[in-house]
C-alpha cells in the first residue's frame, strides 16, 4: 500500500440528535447528547473543535460558528438497527446490520443453568437490567458471602459479569466470560460479554476499568480493517477496538485504561506508527463513566480533554494523513434512565478538504472515505 494513513478517533456515545426512528428504540425526539450536555453544563470550551467547524453542525452552547473552518464537518445517520458500541463501530468500518442484536430483561433459566454448570461457580446473583455501579453496590455483601458472580444486562445487548477480584481471581472472571461467550453463540444473539472487575477501595466497590475486557461476537463479514490488511496494509487498534472486532483485521493493538491513556497512545501512534495504514481509537470514558452515569459535567470535561489534544495530533500528522473524529451512538447524560440513546453522530475530517458535507445516510461514509483516501 501507499504511505497514506487514516486516523479514526471515536468519542464513544457523543451523539448529536435523535434519529428519525428513535421512538422505536425507546427514546423520544429530545435526545441529543452533545447539545444537551453542553447546555446543562454551562457550555463547552473547545476552541480546537470550534476551528474545525463543530459549532457549524448544530447550535452547541459555548461553541461558536466559524466562517473559515480548517476541516470538513457534518452529520451521519445510523443505518444499522441498533444503538450499541458493536453496531456503531462495525458500521463505521463498513458493515451494516439489518437485524439488531437481542436484548433481555432476564436471561433464560436454561442459559443461567448452563453457565453455572460449565463454570462451576455455584450460583449467580442479579440477572436483571441495571446500572453497573448500582448493582455492584447493592449485591456486594451477598457476593462476598456466596462468592457467586453478579450477572446483569442493560437496554444494550450485553451479558455483564462483575466480581470483586480480591475474592475471585481476575483469571477466573475472564474464563467465566469465555464460557459465557461460547454459550451465547448458540442462538442467543448477544453482542458482547463484558468482564467487570472491581475492588473495595476506601470502603466502596469500585470498578477497575483498566482490567475490563469485552468478548464480542465476531463480525459476520469482512470490514474496512480486513480490506486494509488484505491489501498489505496494517491496522493499529487503540482502546477496546480489538475487542469490538474480535481481533479481525487488526495487526497490532494497545489496550488502554481510559481516555487519557487512549489520547496519549493515539498521539504516540501518529508520531511513530508511520508504516500503518489505519490508526483506530475508541475513547470509552464519555460513555462508560459519564453517559451511563448521567454525569454531564464529567462528559463536558472529557470532551474538552479530547479538544486539548487536537493541536498535538495535527502538528504531528503527515501531509498524507486523514484524521476523522466521530461517534458510534448516543448516551445523553441529561435523559432519563442510564442507557444509550438512538442518535445521529457528528463527523469531522481534517487533512483533505474544508467545509460542510451535510448529512450522510450511514456511518459507512467513514469507511468509504478511507477506502478512497487509501486507494483501496
Amino acid at each position: 500500500m501507499n504511505k497514506k494513513r487514516a486516523i479514526i478517533v471515536v468519542i464513544d456515545s457523543m451523539g448529536i440528535g435523535a434519529m428519525p426512528d428513535s421512538l422505536d428504540f425507546g427514546d423520544d425526539s429530545t435526545v441529543n447528547t452533545l447539545c444537551n450536555l453542553a447546555k446543562a453544563s454551562g457550555g463547552l470550551v473547545v476552541p480546537n473543535f470550534e476551528k474545525m467547524g463543530l459549532g457549524n453542525i448544530k447550535d452547541i452552547e459555548g461553541v461558536k460558528k466559524t466562517n473559515s473552518p480548517i476541516a470538513e464537518y457534518g452529520i451521519m445517520k445510523a443505518k444499522s438497527k441498533g444503538k450499541d458500541t458493536t453496531t456503531g463501530h462495525w458500521e463505521i468500518a463498513g458493515l451494516v446490520l439489518d437485524n439488531p442484536f437481542k436484548t433481555y430483561i432476564n436471561f433464560p433459566d436454561e442459559l443461567i443453568e448452563k453457565f453455572i454448570q460449565k463454570t462451576n461457580c455455584g450460583g449467580i446473583l442479579g440477572n436483571l437490567p441495571a446500572s453497573g455501579t448500582k448493582i455492584i453496590e447493592e449485591l456486594n455483601d451477598k457476593h462476598h458471602k456466596t462468592k457467586f458472580p453478579i450477572i446483569y444486562t442493560s437496554a444494550d445487548s450485553v451479558f455483564q459479569i462483575a466480581v470483586d477480584i480480591d475474592i475471585i481471581p481476575i483469571e477466573t472472571l475472564y474464563e467465566w466470560c469465555k464460557i459465557a461467550r461460547e454459550l451465547l453463540d448458540d442462538g442467543y444473539g448477544i453482542s458482547r460479554v463484558i468482564a467487570r472487575p472491581y475492588k473495595i477501595i476506601d470502603g466502596k466497590p469500585t470498578r477497575i476499568g483498566s482490567l475490563r475486557h469485552d468478548y464480542s461476537v465476531a463480525p459476520p463479514k469482512d470490514t474496512l480493517l480486513d480490506e486494509i490488511v488484505k491489501n498489505n496494509g496494517k491496522v493499529y487498534a487503540i482502546g477496546k477496538i480489538k475487542d469490538i472486532f474480535t481481533g479481525k483485521g487488526i495487526s497490532e493493538s494497545k489496550p488502554t485504561g481510559g481516555n487519557t491513556e487512549g489520547l496519549i497512545a493515539t498521539l504516540d501512534a501518529i508520531q511513530n506508527k508511520k508504516d500503518f495504514s489505519l490508526i483506530f481509537t475508541n475513547l470509552v470514558d464519555t460513555d462508560m463513566l459519564y453517559g451511563h452515569r448521567r454525569d454531564y459535567s464529567g462528559y463536558k470535561k472529557a470532551i474538552e480533554e479530547v479538544d486539548s489534544y487536537l493541536p498535538k495530533f495535527i502538528q504531528n500528522m503527515n501531509e498524507d494523513d486523514l484524521l476523522i473524529i466521530t461517534a458510534d451512538h448516543g448516551c445523553d447524560p441529561t435523559y432519563k434512565g442510564s442507557d444509550h440513546t438512538r442518535e445521529m453522530v457528528p463527523v469531522i475530517m481534517y487533512g483533505e478538504n474544508k467545509g460542510d458535507i451535510g448529512t450522510k445516510e450511514s456511518f459507512t461514509y467513514v469507511s468509504d472515505r478511507i477506502k478512497q483516501w487509501l486507494n483501496l
